[in-house]
């Protein structure tokens, strides 16, 4: 017998709830990068690196695409409504406004981008 699938918004939360993955996902707001770039601040292995784009991939959060010899990374954010939804159902959240959540975190985090490892 098989395992049911896991539903969505759960493999959504298991992928935001790691800080990489977080951290990954402040990076993309700005453009599409290549996979080497992504790894660039970290302080792991590129296969570690993979490991947290591959679960952000299956979570719907990222897309990756091969161009020439490079693998790039692009940022879903419509991929976070089911979880905006989810938590407007209780009343205590608005809808999640990415643009003002991005001018956020350029104003917490600052134009370098390298804070974040």
């Amino acid at each position: 017998m098989t395992a049911p699938a896991p539903d969505p918004l759960d493999t959504v939360f298991a992928a935001l709830a790691d800080p990489t993955r977080r951290a990954i996902l402040t990076m993309l707001l700005e453009d599409d990068m290549a996979v080497t770039d992504v790894a660039h601040p970290f302080a792991m292995s590129l296969a570690a690196i993979s490991k947290h784009l591959a679960v952000l991939a299956e979570a719907g959060l990222i897309t990756q695409e091969k161009r020439g010899r490079v693998k790039w990374c692009k940022l879903e954010p419509d991929a976070l409504r089911a979880a905006s939804v989810w938590m407007q159902g209780f009343g205590q959240f608005d809808p999640v406004d990415l643009d003002a959540f991005e001018r956020f975190l350029e104003t917490e985090l600052g134009p370098d981008q390298d804070s974040l490892s």
